[in-house]
């Protein structure tokens, strides 16, 4: 009797323990499917970067210096982290008529969300003076 009372303890630990482990989050995207999302984004940065007020009389062309995908192996959730690097060179007229260029590097950091499928602005607050 006490026998069989283990074992039906052991089976019904067994059954329980499989059922909780079958529970899982969202699938993890292969690198592959994340990669080209994030061109998406790099392109989207640019267009909307690049369009200016002519008034202000300033031209600026983004050139995508690279787009840089990491894991995150402990993160079901937001398993993939993504930077978005720019070389920004902006163009405007002085009060003398001159041209004045500027050129400097931006980056954009993000994270991949698996709930919704996107990547997402991964904002982080510089630290105060």
């Amino acid at each position: 009797m006490r026998l069989a009372a283990a074992a039906l303890g052991v089976a019904l630990a067994a059954a329980v323990a499989g059922t909780g482990c079958g529970v899982r989050g969202p699938e993890v995207p292969a690198r592959e499917v994340v990669t080209p999302l994030l061109q998406q984004e790099a392109d989207a940065l640019k267009r909307d970067g690049e369009k200016l007020d002519p008034v202000l009389r300033v031209k600026a062309t983004w050139t995508v210096a690279g787009i840089d995908v990491k894991e995150r192996p402990n993160d079901r959730d937001k398993p993939w982290a993504g930077t978005i690097r720019f070389k920004i060179r902006s163009e405007a007229k002085n009060e003398r008529g001159l041209v004045e260029v500027d050129e400097f590097e931006r980056h954009f950091d993000y994270v991949y969300n698996t709930a919704i499928k996107r990547w997402i602005f991964n904002y982080q607050p510089s630290p105060a003076p």
